[in-house]
């Protein structure tokens, strides 16, 4: 039987089959507001009526095939107006349709299908501020079939037509426009052609802002929805900017109108992903309506999520890959375009968007690449549950480099122009990699085929080195730049291989302790060895920095003399760019071992001060925190996490009061507070007995404050409880459940364990809010029994659970904090012997792989 999964070569033989025409969905949520628990079949908020009626055209008289569902129970199937027993033909997830007729189908089925907690299918939460049920969907990769019976491939489009049934004082949005209700019946008109898996469904008595874009005469409505008990705290005017500087920009570059009626974004709780591009219907996770003051690098990021979400209309939603194996072109596309819009959109607030590229999702990319689970950023996808884990840093943020390195190599104007005629060419379809290359070729004059080989179907990262020859005088007489193609990670499929590079070299000088770029040069970089002439004859600056602008995707090394400059002066570059280029540099050397955690410490503290890029300071402190929890040797590590909380409330007291670094320095303090004094502190900023000019203690830091002190003993039960009657909210249960999981106690491990593991009963918030409280840095001796009861559950956990839930437990869980030889040879003897899906394995290899890397950085940092 296939569970849940359906391979390519499957999907293939139905679009040959098949040509879908339109879906007649009914869907019957009137009880949704009763009832206790999601899922829960025995109470009235566990299932709803749903009825598909799916007209399709067969291309083979008499050829069987088949239809998805995944549904508690089937009630009627009827094709061509002949009843099918359910009980024969409904198996699985799937529905057998026997004896096709040539030309036109018609199919009905009526099935009770589940309301979830799990954040896939027809997700459905209560509040607690107001006891209401808000209902959404979420349906990539392969969950439409939960709500309605689908041909669930994105090749095979349809118009979808939604008529649904819901409790009155409800609204209910779709990727149509919202029709008025009659009877609390909502009468949606039909989609354009798209695929299942943007369809959408959001219901529930949602708070809602309206809007509108104007173009050239032509007005698009836009809406921002949220639950009420979080309207107080939705900034609508804000996410409008964002939005309507996306429409502009979008649709200048695409040379295409937007392609549907109206635009809703909709935050949406216990959401799993960032946000999803569901046609006209963008879901959000609605944790991006801040509830406390948060830094401009959070309102940077929600930005991009919108951005990203709405340049997927176009790229995924108008045209749409035909298999899975193009996800990662969907995703870097939409990435890359976001980044852009910030970045050149007049009036952008976030003009300095690539530093925050070139500093989390280039890491992100750098660190997922040297995994034994590297792959060719254009993956193998075999079927389903291949691409189910294939949604990582090498499908986001390594495409999204590559194609800032493609758009480098055949020039901006040239690449949209591709990009236009792209649009115009395969509006409404689907289409493969090839279909955009070609267009590129055409705009740009470039042969593009060897480019795509080396760079899409190959995996790994290539290091690019400076090469510098000097004479007496410190002029220039010999310049080249080596590139070095390391072997891939062990059990890493595929071979090393050199690859053609668009790069700029920018050459610093220090002028007034400040290093400022006197000279950019722009070339291709092919081969092992490529000579730079133009620099021959030239006076040594004081850093000749690779890769400046971050055109290409490699790890770059510094020569020794620009090395030794950048280290004491790496807060001294005048542009935020190249300092992130260069603490990226700084921190791959760290996890390579290359770069002791402690020389790692002493370089951030001597810089971090004259740090002005807010993301660039958080993401800092991430990664100082990581560093000393992972990657110092075990005897420095106390000392280290002691140096590193002193300079954190040292920096946080001389913060300008109420600014973002003083906001950030408090996070980073609070999340390593040690010392009685240190945590007395945070005792008196959380009951008010103490205060730091300006730093506003607001309900997101006192969670914050109450964490640290939890995981130390110092708060218990009735301290967080107390938190909770402060924020009787669904994000105080969350922080609460973190809080409870956080104590040092044997019995609070247990308890949080069994709720995870042993109970299936938690919503997938809840989960991730435990799992995140359970792991603590300084409680691994407290920690270490579980080890073994990790690897007696995780098979059964993976099995039984969904893959969002299993996947939760399975990497937050796995003992990465017990870094040792017996954690690698427990990991070798689970895989020898467990037999793991695909899926399973590869997330276990990923996890044993950071044990791998902490053991060596450790070593590292204890011979420095």
């Amino acid at each position: 039987m296939p569970g849940t999964n359906l391979t390519r070569d499957e999907a293939q033989q139905r679009a040959r089959l098949l040509t879908v025409d339109a879906y007649e969905i009914e869907l019957d949520l009137s009880g949704a507001q009763e009832g206790g628990t999601p899922g829960d079949s025995e109470n009235g908020g566990g299932t709803y009526r749903s009825v598909t009626t799916v007209r399709f055209d067969v291309a083979e008289a008499g050829a069987d095939s088949f239809i998805d569902l995944v549904a508690p129970a089937v009630h009627e199937v009827r094709l061509n107006g002949e009843a099918l027993d359910p009980g024969e033909v409904f198996k699985d997830s799937r529905i057998a349709l026997p004896g096709l007729r040539a030309g036109r189908n018609e199919l009905t089925v009526v099935a009770d299908c589940a309301y979830t907690n799990t954040g896939e299918g027809l997700h459905r939460f209560v509040d607690p501020v107001d006891q209401q049920a808000y209902l959404y969907t979420q349906f990539e990769v392969p969950d439409a079939r939960r709500v309605y019976a689908s041909f669930e491939q994105p090749d095979l489009k349809a118009t979808f037509q939604f008529t649904v049934k819901a409790p009155e004082g409800w609204t209910v949005i779709s990727n149509s426009p919202t029709p008025e209700p009659s009877d609390n019946v909502w009468r949606f008109a039909p989609t354009p052609r798209i695929s299942t898996y943007i369809t959408a469904l959001i219901a529930g008595p949602y708070h809602s802002v309206h809007s509108s874009y104007e173009k050239d005469g032509r007005t698009v409505p836009l809406g921002i929805y949220c639950r009420p008990s979080l309207a107080e705290h939705l900034d609508a005017e804000e996410i409008f900017a964002v939005t309507r500087q996306g429409f502009e920009w979008f649709q200048e570059k695409f040379d295409y109108a937007y392609p549907f009626e109206k635009y809703d974004q909709l935050f949406v709780p216990e959401f799993n992903a960032g946000a999803m591009e569901n046609a006209g219907a963008v879901t959000i996770r609605d944790q991006y309506v801040f509830r406390s003051k948060v830094t401009d690098a959070a309102y940077e990021v929600r930005a991009e999520t919108i951005l990203h979400e709405l340049a997927h209309m176009w790229f995924g939603d108008l045209v749409t890959m035909e298999w899975w194996n193009d996800l990662w072109l969907n995703e870097s596309f939409a990435t890359y375009t976001s980044i852009a819009c910030q970045a050149y959109a007049p009036g952008s607030k976030w003009p300095h968007s690539w530093t925050t590229f070139a500093n989390s999702m280039k890491t992100w990319a750098y660190r997922q690449d040297q995994l034994p689970s590297t792959h060719p950023i254009m993956a193998e996808i075999n079927d389903l549950d291949d691409v189910l884990v294939n949604f990582d840093g090498i499908t986001y943020a390594k495409g999204a480099s590559v194609l800032k390195q493609l758009v480098a190599y055949v020039g901006m104007d040239e690449f949209f122009q591709g990009v236009q005629a792209y649009f115009k060419a395969h509006a409404y379809g689907n289409t493969r990699l090839s279909d955009l290359l070609g267009a590129l070729e055409e705009t740009s004059g470039r042969d593009l085929k060897t480019w795509s080989k080396k760079w899409l179907e190959t995996a790994g990262i290539n290091i690019l080195r400076p090469e510098i020859e000097v004479d007496a005088d410190g002029v220039i007489t010999s310049f080249a730049v080596r590139q070095e193609a390391p072997a891939l990670p062990a059990g890493a499929k595929g071979e090393p291989v050199l690859r053609p590079h668009r790069i700029a070299i920018g050459a610093y000088e220090l002028r007034d302790g400040k290093l400022v770029r006197t000279e950019r040069i722009e070339l291709d970089v092919d081969g092992e060895l490529t000579a730079v002439p133009q620099l021959v004859g030239e006076r040594r600056p004081a850093v000749l920095l690779l890769n400046d602008d971050d055109l290409s995707y490699a790890k770059v090394r510094l020569d020794e003399e620009s090395l030794k400059t950048v280290t004491e002066h790496l807060g001294d570059f005048t542009e935020s760019l190249p300092r992130a280029l260069s603490w990226a540099s700084a921190w791959d050397m760290t996890r390579d071992g290359e770069l002791a955690t402690r020389d790692y410490l002493a370089l951030v503290l001597s810089g971090i001060g004259k740090e002005s890029d807010i993301g660039v300071v958080q993401s800092l402190h991430r990664q100082v925190k990581l560093a000393l929890d992972l990657y110092a040797a075990p005897d420095w590590r106390e000392t280290g996490l002691a140096t590193w909380t002193a300079a954190a409330l040292e920096q946080l007291r001389a913060a300008e009061p109420g600014s973002d670094h003083q906001l950030a320095w408090a996070r980073a303090f609070a999340a390593s507070a040690r010392t009685d004094d240190q945590l007395e502190l945070l005792q008196g900023l959380l009951d008010g007995t103490e205060e730091i000019s300006g730093l506003a203690v607001d309900t997101e830091l006192r969670w914050s404050l109450l964490h640290r002190l939890a995981a130390t003993g110092r708060a218990d039960e009735k301290a967080i409880a107390a938190e909770l009657d402060r924020d009787k909210t669904s994000a105080g249960e969350r922080y609460a459940a973190t809080c409870r999981a956080a104590r040092p106690a044997a019995e609070a491990k247990a308890e949080a364990w069994a709720s995870v593991v042993e109970s299936d009963r938690l919503p997938n918030s809840l989960q991730e809010s435990v799992i995140g409280g359970f792991v603590q840095t300084d409680q691994r001796e407290l920690l270490a029994s579980y080890t073994a009861k990790y690897f007696d559950a995780v098979k059964d956990i993976w099995n039984s659970r969904s893959h969002e839930m299993a996947q939760q437990i399975a990497v937050g869980l796995y003992p990465a904090l017990q870094v040792s030889q017996e954690t690698l040879d427990a990991t070798d003897a689970w895989l020898a012997s467990a037999e793991p899906s695909a899926a399973l394995r590869r997330l276990m290899t990923e996890s044993r792989a950071g044990i791998e890397r902490a053991l060596k950085a450790q070593a590292a940092d204890a011979a420095a």
